[in-house]
């Protein structure tokens, strides 16, 4: 077990784990803003007022990442134009005593002066700890972990997965809980900002106008960006991101926005690019993601040994455009166009190949937009939401034969965007046995959607318009996951509000996969 440390100004325990932000530490969801810059800094005030972060997790290291930014809310960061050389440090303990790499690299305005640090040649299934330094100031303290050996049969996961988090409409209390749970890896599974103007009725409002300019993106990401909640979130372990929308605009598919305007697709494929070079420059991603013009290789899949292989999925980038009327549609022989595709031939193939050479327990499917087809209206005919995989019908149905067909070794889809908890078995008429060909967890927004409600008369229709759904809940949160080769656990962790801070945590629902069986259990 770790050891505690107890403070003078906390109640109650804080685990070491917690204690990761060094001289400017999260102690018991308190946290310090960020300082000035010292006298003998280059800059004008503190470069890392944006926090630091990691991803993309391998065997044998991981990316670690920071930005320069003395001004976010400024064009540049408050900047010069001048290239910084940053210094990294990896360290085998939380107090980085023992630095066993150190690196120079050199911030450029070209990326907002973003770094982006590839850290190879480490022990896997390990934690480690990381900072910056530059102009003489030194960034809060990250930790970090590699995966485990390919070969190895690790004998747990512990993971957490989010999504939607609108900055003006509530704070991001669910990621002070987040921070206190045992957990080796973090999903965020798309809206990690939005692109909005402030709403009249905004609990926090950021004052910005809609983001349509790359200066304007990178000022977005710099409002979310400083929130120091978040900011511990992403210091406690690595996250593994991908994107949904709002990067961009809402509901946009390919290469075409919700409400075409005036010279599209050519405008809105310009937005498009400054929307995915302001996401990488803000997110712990390899060089393998940087965009070139409005496209950006986000799809990619990662090995814990032998226990989970996850296949993170862009549903975004190369879809066609939503079946033309209203964005609730009668289901039919419309929705099952061939030529309909979410992922596009490439990725489709992509995710085949590798649910073919899995060597993995569990093949986790790490997505944006709900796979069930969900019924949305009472009555006998089936109408559904053309924005999700249901609107992309006959390649759903792909996805899921493959599962069946090709013998995939339990299959679970963890998705987000829907601002709501749900637990699914995902249905297919050609299984004779009757079984689920997978199972899907949705997981609830940070704070999109504001405060939830029990909301008993819609989810009683809604259940008895679904069967296949198991669970639902209008909670924000986020979703914990233990996986084992036995069995895989996720627990619907939820807080009763954002809209003032200090929600307490529960556990409003758990549900149990065992291995070789695709039933979702009660836990």
């Amino acid at each position: 077990m770790p050891s505690t440390l107890w403070s003078a100004q906390t109640p109650f325990p804080v685990s070491r784990r917690e204690f990761i932000l060094g001289g400017a530490a999260l102690a018991a969801a308190a946290f310090l803003p960020a300082r000035a810059a010292s006298r003998s800094s280059l800059f004008r005030a503190y470069p890392f007022a944006l926090g630091v972060a990691s991803g993309e997790p391998a065997p044998d290291g991981f990316v670690i990442w920071t930005r320069l930014a003395p001004e976010p809310h400024a064009p540049g960061g408050g900047m010069s134009p001048a290239p910084v050389e940053v210094v990294w440090e990896i360290a085998a303990d939380e107090g980085m005593a023992r630095v066993i790499q150190r690196g120079t690299v050199t911030a450029s305005s070209d990326w907002a002066h973003s770094v982006h640090v590839e850290v190879e040649g480490l022990q896997p299934d390990r934690w480690y700890w990381y900072r910056f330094t530059a102009g003489g100031e030194v960034s809060a303290t990250g930790r970090t972990r590699t995966l485990p050996a390919a070969g190895a049969m690790p004998e747990r996961l512990r993971l957490a997965f989010a999504s939607c988090q609108k900055y003006e409409v509530g704070y991001f209390t669910a990621y002070e809980h987040l921070v206190r749970e045992d957990i080796d890896l973090v999903l965020f599974l798309g809206d990690y900002i939005y692109e909005n103007a402030d709403s009249p009725d905004a609990v926090r409002a950021h004052g910005l106008p809609q983001a349509q300019t790359l200066d304007g993106y990178r000022v977005r990401y710099a409002v979310y960006k400083a929130d120091p909640v978040l900011q511990a979130a992403h210091a406690v372990a690595p996250w593994v991101v991908t994107w949904d929308d709002h990067e961009v605009s809402n509901d946009y598919a390919g290469e075409f926005a919700e409400n075409p305007g005036p010279g599209d697709p050519a405008h809105f494929l310009l937005r498009r690019a400054a929307a995915y070079r302001a996401y990488y420059e803000h997110m712990p991603l390899r060089r393998g993601a940087r965009p070139v013009g409005p496209g950006a290789q986000l799809y990619r899949r990662f090995d814990f040994g032998r226990l989970a292989r996850f296949h993170v999925l862009d549903t975004r980038q190369y879809r066609t455009d939503q079946p033309a009327g209203p964005r609730l549609q009668p289901a039919g022989p419309k929705l099952q166009d061939p030529a309909g595709t979410i992922m596009g031939s490439r990725q489709f193939a992509w995710l085949m190949d590798g649910l073919d050479h899995s060597p993995a327990v569990w093949n986790v499917l790490a997505q944006q937009v709900l796979m069930a087809p969900v019924d949305r209206m009472p009555g006998p005919a089936a109408v559904v939401d053309v924005d999700k995989w249901a609107g992309y019908e006959f390649e759903r149905r792909r996805v899921l034969r493959h599962f069946h067909e090709s013998g995939t070794r339990n299959p679970v889809v963890l998705t987000g965007d829907k601002h709501n908890n749900w637990a699914n078995e995902l249905l297919l008429a050609e299984n004779p046995d009757g079984l689920p060909a997978a199972v899907e967890f949705l997981g609830t927004s940070i704070t999109s959607g504001g405060d939830g409600a029990d909301r008993p008369d819609y989810v009683t229709t809604l259940l008895a318009e679904n069967p296949f759904v198991k669970y639902h809940n209008n909670e924000r949160g986020y979703v914990r996951c233990e996986i084992t080769p036995k069995f895989w656990r996720s627990d619907f962790r939820t807080v009763p509000y954002v809209t003032r801070r200090g929600a307490p945590v529960q556990t409003r629902a758990s549900f149990v996969v065992e291995a070789g069986d695709s039933r979702l259990q009660r836990g």
